[in-house]
């Protein structure tokens, strides 16, 4: 890997001192680095990303990470994440150990997972990806959402919650384990949906293949009432849906890759992440 696109959460890198030990260290390490270029807002400009990328270094939290992903995910560049969030279960490499990391991709010491992602899309309109999970919910006051889930066209169940959660096995401890939601190996190939809040005693989440297609469709609230939700592709690009409507959901063509670097296993990452939360 040669060319290295490098993004940063000006947030969490305030004064830009770990983007620029990244960019220093890949550079003398005779690698190119292009700082990615954002608007006013701090919006990253997505035509100003280049097309000859071997790799995106981010420099924030699993959220930044997941952002760079969902742009990224039709390019087949992997990316490296450096943690200055709190929990960080995507993000490969602390702050502090940026210097060895620097060293072993110099070296080609590392791996490259594949993580699937997920494809929404709207009466065949409009398809978005979400890396971590698709989530229907309530939008506006409190109340129940009346809703049907299809699997490959036959009714699984009706559901009566504050919504679902259809989730990635790499989202599997995300929005799905605040849930009640299984946690799953994040390489492994499985779709997981979670209703949130369930009006029923059997509130148990359900395990999918990855080849299964699945459809959400808004029902009729209390009283007959006309239902507005809220689809989110990982809790951020969202689109309001009403009674009637629907959200087709599958694997998506193309997956995310994630450079590797330790060999400390999936398991152990998540004891260590989880203690004392």
């Amino acid at each position: 890997m040669d060319r290295f696109l490098i993004v940063t959460n000006d947030g969490k890198d305030t004064d830009h001192s770990v983007t620029a030990k990244v960019k220093s260290l890949l550079t003398e390490a005779g690698k190119t680095c292009i700082l990615c270029q954002k608007d006013e807002k701090k919006n990253i400009i997505r035509e100003s990303i280049p097309e000859d990328l071997d790799c995106a270094v981010v420099i924030g939290g699993d959220g930044s990470l997941i952002e760079v992903a969902r742009l990224l995910w039709k390019r087949d560049v992997p990316v490296l994440g450096i943690n200055m969030g709190t929990v960080g279960y995507l993000t490969e490499v602390e702050v502090s150990h940026i210097d060895q990391a620097i060293r072993q991709i110099a070296a080609g010491d590392y791996e490259v997972e594949d993580r699937m992602m997920l494809e929404g899309s709207f009466e065949g309109q409009k398809e978005d990806v979400a890396l971590n999970d698709i989530v229907v919910c309530r939008k506006g006051e409190l109340r129940v959402i009346h809703f049907r889930l299809y699997v490959n066209g036959a009714l699984l169940n009706s559901y009566e919650a504050d919504g679902i959660i259809i989730s990635t096995p790499t989202g599997s401890t995300a929005y799905n384990l605040s849930a009640g939601g299984p946690i799953v190996e994040p390489t492994a190939s499985l779709i997981v949906i979670t209703p949130i809040c369930s009006h029923a005693l059997n509130t148990s989440s359900i395990v999918l293949s990855p080849e299964d297609e699945i459809v959400v469709e808004i029902g009729r609230g209390r009283d007959n009432a006309e239902q507005e939700v809220i689809v989110s592709f990982d809790g951020a690009d969202t689109r309001v849906l009403r009674t009637g409507e629907r959200v087709e959901i599958r694997r998506a063509k193309a997956s995310t890759k994630f450079i590797k670097l330790s060999k400390v296993s999936f398991l152990e990452t998540l004891r260590r992440k989880m203690k004392g939360n």
